[in-house]
């Protein structure tokens, strides 16, 4: 399989504090957000951890500057 290397950056994940880095919001806001489906959910990289896909938070991102 060959993999571009463009695409790569997108398989980067971030974990939570790296996150709400990017995005000023608390983070009882962020995980109450993914309750309600307007943020994206984690991917378990073990059985306490949790991270986001970059291509997921740009995304994301990408959609609130649009809405203002």
């Amino acid at each position: 399989m060959k993999v571009d290397v463009n695409d790569i950056e997108g398989l980067r994940l971030l974990r939570i504090d790296s996150v709400l880095a990017l995005l000023p919001i608390a983070r009882s806001s962020w995980y109450r957000g993914i309750q309600d489906g307007r943020y994206p959910k984690p991917v378990k990289i073990s059985s306490r951890s949790s991270a986001w896909r970059s291509s997921d938070i740009k995304e994301l991102i990408e959609q609130l500057g649009n809405e203002n």
